[in-house]
């Protein structure tokens, strides 16, 4: 009778063991406001937290305000210390008007900063190509300065538009390096089972070069939730 009851302890051990390994998923957010549309997934890998940022519009880009900047977000629990990593434009995607160094490396012209004051929506992490008054110096990835100033500043680098056409645009769009459409961020130093899909939250795409500039906030889940039910208790009423 022994060897029965013992698998049957060892048994829930197991399935306790893959359910908390399962449940550290990619979180992926996107939102939109007329013609913008942007995306985020936060992946891991290890103790990496992978950052994927999009500009997922198919419109043309003709104005510095179509250019995503940054992302901002917050995690849950206590502060986390990361280490920047590197900033990759992945396959696929491609730099107008400006270089990159070996690999699609483009960290010379993104930031990373955590404990953030005055980040819209009082978000305590972003990560951005333009300085904001919240981005210096000490906050780029690794990488070669491509265009200066040797600082997160204006435009350059950018994320403009899946559809922007290169050779349209004002002057700061035809004259700045901006990438199209995508980039890939890794940040390494995550604790052990880090779960973006519980832990982060409150993410705000910015576009342009200043904070008065337009923002998408994500909906909280629980906003998701509230307006179809509003709107069908409406519904019910009007019937």
């Amino acid at each position: 009778m022994s060897r029965p009851i013992a698998n049957l302890f060892i048994a829930p051990a197991l399935v306790v063991g893959f359910a908390a390994a399962a449940q550290a998923a990619p979180f992926f957010q996107a939102a939109s406001s007329g013609s913008r549309s942007a995306s985020v997934l936060f992946d891991t890998s290890g103790t990496d937290l992978i950052v994927t940022l999009t500009n997922t519009s198919a419109l043309d880009a003709l104005v510095p305000v179509d250019v995503l900047g940054a992302v901002f977000f917050d995690v849950a629990g206590s502060p986390l210390t990361l280490t920047r990593a590197s900033a990759v434009v992945p396959a696929g995607h491609v730099v107008f008007n400006g270089p990159t160094d070996p690999g699609n490396v483009v960290g010379g012209e993104w930031a990373y900063n955590s404990g953030l004051s005055g980040a819209p929506f009082s978000a305590a992490y972003g990560i951005s190509s333009v300085g904001l008054g919240l981005f210096g110096p000490g906050d780029l990835f690794p990488g070669t300065d491509l265009q200066p100033p040797t600082s997160p500043d204006g435009l350059q680098y950018g994320i403009t538009t899946a559809g922007d056409n290169p050779l349209t645009g004002n002057t700061p769009m035809m004259t700045n390096a901006l990438i199209r459409n995508q980039v890939v961020f890794t940040l390494s130093g995550l604790p052990l089972g880090f779960d973006p899909s519980t832990m982060i939250s409150n993410i705000t795409f910015q576009y342009g070069t200043d904070l008065a500039e337009p923002q998408i906030r994500v909906p909280a889940p629980g906003a998701l939730l509230l307006a179809p039910v509003g709107g069908l208790l409406a519904l019910r009423r009007r019937r």
